[in-house]
């Protein structure tokens, strides 16, 4: 059985840009994906798309399907608040 992953805001997610910390994660449906040791997200931006952020609405302008993330470590997963 798999451990319960962290949760995390969307606010604890904006600071992992590589700006605001050197981590650099992004959310894709719901999972909170490490990419910093990543040379495609160097000081948080890939291309018009930057850490940070959810990315899972953008993920159809993308040359790449979503299988790219399984070469990432999934570290927790977006709390979304529904205020």
């Amino acid at each position: 059985m798999e451990a319960q992953k962290t949760q995390y805001t969307r606010a604890q997610l904006a600071l992992r840009n590589g700006q605001d910390r050197e981590e650099i994660w992004v959310a894709y449906k719901g999972i909170i994906y490490e990419l910093t040791s990543s040379r495609l997200w160097h000081n948080g931006k890939h291309y018009q798309h930057w850490a940070g952020q959810d990315l899972t609405d953008e993920l159809a302008d993308a040359p790449h399907t979503e299988l790219v993330f399984k070469r990432f470590k999934a570290i927790g997963t977006l709390v979304v608040s529904h205020q």
